[in-house]
């Protein structure tokens, strides 16, 4: 069960918030990096083996959940973030598995916001939020020029929410798509994930980039989509963009 993050992982550092605690849990394939309150490791290493759990129990008894690429039809039973990644697939038309890392750093997220007031994870490339303050998620987009120079700012009244990043070109992670980042945000981190990846699949090249905007539209319950290929961006929704330096 896994979804390869970017590497190298300087990217985890454009995550606006040096007043918040920061540690990481690595459990097998899964690498989270946290910012809270507090340091809170040992009980984020426990709730993320909780979850890995499930999924991987589950796994072992539906093995199409972690092969299929295509979207799988809801069981009767089954963990809750076992049905929410089965059913953002269904809406992105996807596998689940697209939206692993979204789901995690979701459920992890969550449960630790009863410990901290502000809560930031990320695993993969993929961040899920709850912020008190104003903060900047810089984009990470491999080679591309932009690379560095682009962030979105985040206000709290959005939060909690998902920030998700799919990659043609950075990383490990199946994709049809050629595009060096394509970033969603949703308040749902599974389905902004999901969406993440379908959208991606649509850009081969920078004249692809209206047409997957408006893909990514028809699936319903986005926020805002940035697409980066080379030095062409598309952006669409409720995004306040801002330059960085990094």
């Amino acid at each position: 069960m896994k979804k390869e993050g970017f590497q190298p992982k300087l990217y985890r550092h454009w995550v606006e918030g040096k007043d918040l605690a920061e540690f990481t849990v690595t459990l097998k394939e899964t690498d989270l990096y946290i910012r809270a309150a507090s340091d809170l490791q040992r009980k984020t290493r426990r709730i993320t083996l909780k979850y890995r759990q499930q999924l991987e129990e589950y796994i072992a008894q539906h093995p199409e959940f972690a092969q299929s690429l295509k979207p799988l039809p809801a069981p009767a039973k089954a963990p809750r973030i076992v049905l929410d990644m089965i059913g953002a697939g269904q809406k992105a038309g996807v596998g689940p598995m697209a939206a692993v890392a979204g789901a995690v750093a979701e459920y992890v997220g969550k449960e630790l916001l009863e410990f901290s007031p502000e809560i930031i994870v990320e695993n993969g490339g993929d961040i899920f939020l709850k912020i008190k303050r104003n903060r900047v998620i810089g984009i990470y987009a491999g080679n591309s020029p932009l690379t560095g120079q682009l962030g979105l700012e985040i206000k709290p009244r959005d939060t909690p929410m998902g920030i998700c990043t799919s990659s043609g070109t950075v990383g490990h992670s199946l994709s049809y798509g050629k595009a060096d980042a394509v970033v969603v945000t949703a308040a749902s981190a599974v389905l902004a994930d999901a969406a993440a990846t379908s959208i991606c699949n649509q850009v081969k090249t920078a004249d692809d980039i209206n047409e997957a905007i408006d893909h990514g539209c028809n699936i319903g319950g986005l926020k805002g989509i940035v697409i980066i290929f080379g030095k062409n961006i598309g952006v669409w929704g409720e995004l306040k963009l801002c330059e960085t330096s990094v």
